[in-house]
């Protein structure tokens, strides 16, 4: 599995990752859409932990360097 996530691409997303897990745990957001919000926050934090994005793949992005 080769890295395709960079640098400012994991910072955005462990900054979305937590926002969204603020909103949730502090039932700013509830219900449904706090699952949703939940479970989005865990797959951005998931992603930029380790640097690959499935979705990514798919279209042909790499936010990463050449060299991975």
């Amino acid at each position: 599995m080769k890295k395709n996530v960079g640098n400012a691409d994991k910072i955005v997303r462990i900054i979305l990752g937590l926002v969204l897990g603020y909103l949730y745990f502090s039932h700013t957001v509830t219900g449904t859409w706090g699952i949703v919000a939940l479970i989005a926050g865990l797959v951005m934090l998931g992603t930029a932990l380790a640097g690959f994005c499935p979705l990514y793949t798919l279209l042909h992005v790499n936010t990463g360097s050449k060299e991975h």
